[in-house]
């Protein structure tokens, strides 16, 4: 406790100015998102475990600074003050990026404009959803999906206010439950344990020395000029089919090959080069790396066994995935358990080795602000017609799923787009929908937007926040009030932009990419739901205890042995969807990274560091270009991913 005093009187305070620009940049950075994902489809920089534009926003910064710093040096922003700022618009992302809020657009008033006698909604339904949660107006509805219209009439504003208010309360209450449960593992995870954060390398070297040193570095700058020059020509391919392409960096169907049976099964493989997956991935330990692609590989082979023997069920990788990514939060909690009971110590006033005074949160106004979050959580869900029971394990399986992420992106970095492992489906499977009662299903369908894919998935982040704040020396009590000031901004700058955008364009007419195909399947799911009734699915059950059970085998193997080269991170990432763009990517990093440790050394190792970074970075604003330079001429441009 003696030796943390210090570091208190240490810690950066968090200025001002830091706030104020944050607030500035938040609501550009957002429309700028809106723009670019909704209107364009033209980036899909919110679906990468390290966000695009904030990276291309904080680059934009430091360039001002440099000027500063050569100008005026008192004024410079320093590195906390300029992470303040990064993590700012950060958090503005898991707000308005692609499985949030977005998400909640294509759903909460799809079941209205889009019913019709034949798919019977009205009749199966209409009755379980809340009136203060909707708009059943087609007159309203009119403009948000035909466009040729504005937000900015008193009806539509008014129409909108009520729903919108009560989603923002719900919302809100889970991003404050998120901090509170990262304010009460931070210290282990980020002091004790040491996990890596790999996400955080790139915004720490930009921010360093104002982004003096990484700036400087000649090796960066080539991984830098590398990925730009990839993502220029296809760029200019991509408006100018003439200009050849480089080839294979994009997904790329490589199973077309593959036509007789069983090997047919593997007709939808793709490859992919994209130079920052192969940046991030230099990042993450060579086991974990290594354990992405192989149990992928390992899971195109079950395909091909699975058409062999022409069943359906096996392998069932959904059912995997599920027990998989559950043991994975088992296995962290077990790794936490001595903290969690320091931590209630401190609460219930008993003596405690643990020292909260540099904590977000202290201890115990973070576990009484949690309770206060489930209590809200679980009123707002009684009021709108779900069964208690049924809250409580919906939400208790969505903060297992979320605690689990982010302990994998804290230790590995990984992406997490786990679109088949959610708490929808696992009840359906586990419970069966027979017991589940029509209106708490409903409610389940409605809460579906923020349980598709969760790849911006704000809980991640904000841990990753706070270790940037260890890291800098910034104080985490002020890093906590940006926060709270960033999510309160953020969440009114998405919804006046994707109101804006959608009445200006049409969500379903000129704006490409909006999130319609959310409503299909959460009410198209309900329609089966409802229609055919099913029991507990014991074969899927079998399954997700089969994915639990090899995930602690490895955990297990992996603690017992030095040599153990799989990783149970890598199993559940393989069998999700969230390799599925990654693994050759991933295999290409793993294969380098290994080479440059064996014939190298950890001192070629540092050295290649920068080059890697600058690959990453290199993509990410060569690609917030052109989907700068889209929205201005009015066109699709070529993104960078997917």
């Amino acid at each position: 406790m003696q030796n943390n005093r210090p570091l208190t009187a240490q810690r950066a305070l968090v200025t001002w100015r830091s706030l104020l620009l944050g607030v500035l940049l938040i609501p550009i950075n957002v429309y700028w998102l809106t723009i670019v994902e909704v209107k364009y489809y033209s980036l899909d920089g919110s679906c990468l475990p390290l966000f695009i534009e904030p990276v291309f926003t904080i680059f934009i910064v430091i360039l001002f600074n440099f000027v500063l710093k050569a100008t005026f040096k008192r004024y410079a922003l320093t590195q906390a003050e300029l992470l303040v700022v990064y993590i700012m618009v950060v958090l503005s992302v898991t707000f308005s990026g692609h499985d949030t809020l977005q998400n909640m657009f294509g759903a909460i008033v799809h079941q209205y404009w889009f019913a019709t006698p034949e798919n019977e909604w009205q009749q199966l339904f209409f009755r379980y959803i809340p009136s203060w949660l909707t708009i059943s107006d087609k007159n309203i509805l009119k403009g948000f999906y035909e466009g040729e219209s504005t937000f900015y009439l008193e009806s539509h504003f008014k129409a909108w206010l009520k729903p919108l208010f009560y989603w923002a309360l719900l919302f809100l209450s889970m991003i404050f439950l998120m901090l509170c449960l990262n304010s009460i593992i931070r210290k282990r995870w980020t002091e004790h344990e040491k996990l890596a954060y790999p996400i955080i390398q790139l915004p720490l070297g930009m921010s360093q020395d104002g982004g003096s040193r990484l700036f400087r570095n000649k090796v960066m700058w080539m991984g830098f000029a590398v990925a730009a020059t990839i993502a220029i020509i296809n760029g200019l391919n991509y408006i100018y089919p003439t200009v050849p392409k480089i080839p294979y960096i994009k997904q790329t169907n490589v199973g077309y090959v593959f036509t007789d049976r069983p090997l047919n099964a593997l007709r939808w493989v793709r490859i992919s080069m994209y130079p920052f997956a192969i940046g991030i991935a230099f990042f993450l330990p060579l086991d974990l790396s290594f354990s992405c692609w192989f149990f992928f590989v390992v899971r195109l082979l079950e395909l091909v066994i699975r058409a062999s023997l022409g069943t359906r069920r096996f392998p069932a990788l959904n059912e995997q995935a599920s027990g998989a990514w559950i043991m994975l939060f088992v296995l962290a909690i077990w790794g936490t358990r001595r903290h969690l009971f320091e931590v209630f110590k401190k609460v219930i006033g008993m003596p405690s080795n643990l020292d909260d005074s540099t904590e977000p949160l202290r201890y115990r106004w973070a576990v009484l602000g949690a309770l206060s979050s489930m209590v809200f959580i679980a009123v707002f869900s009684a009021m709108a017609g779900m069964a208690i029971w049924v809250i409580f394990i919906f939400f208790g399986l969505y903060f297992i799923l979320s605690i689990a992420m982010t302990r994998v992106r804290a230790e590995l970095g990984t992406p997490h787009e786990i679109y088949f492992v959610n708490p929808n489906d696992i009840m359906a499977n586990a419970i069966g929908t027979r017991r589940l009662d029509p209106a708490s299903m409903t409610m389940m369908s409605m809460f579906y937007w923020f349980n598709r894919c969760y790849r911006n998935h704000p809980m991640p982040n904000q841990l990753e926040a706070f270790k940037m704040a260890e890291t800098a020396k910034i104080s985490n009590s002020g890093l906590l009030l940006a926060m709270l000031i960033a999510s309160i901004v953020s969440i009114l700058a998405t919804f006046w932009a994707n109101l804006d955008i959608t009445y200006r364009n049409g969500a379903i007419a000129k704006a490409v990419g909006f999130k319609s195909w959310l409503g299909w399947e959460s009410f198209n799911r309900l329609q089966r739901w409802l229609l055919n009734p099913s029991g507990p699915d014991v074969a899927g059950i079998s399954y997700m205890g089969i994915g639990a059970f090899f995930t602690m085998v490895m955990m297990i193997m992996r603690m017992r042995f030095f040599w153990w080269p799989f990783h149970p991170a890598g199993y559940a990432l393989a069998i999700s969807f969230a390799m599925d763009y990654f693994w050759f990517a991933f295999f290409i990093s793993w294969l380098i990274k290994l080479f440059i440790l064996r014939f190298g050394g950890i001192r070629s190792h540092q050295k290649a560091v920068p080059f890697f970074l600058g690959l990453i970075l290199g993509d990410y604003i060569t690609g917030s270009i052109w989907a700068i330079i889209g929205p201005i001429v009015g066109i699709r441009t070529y993104k960078i991913f997917i």
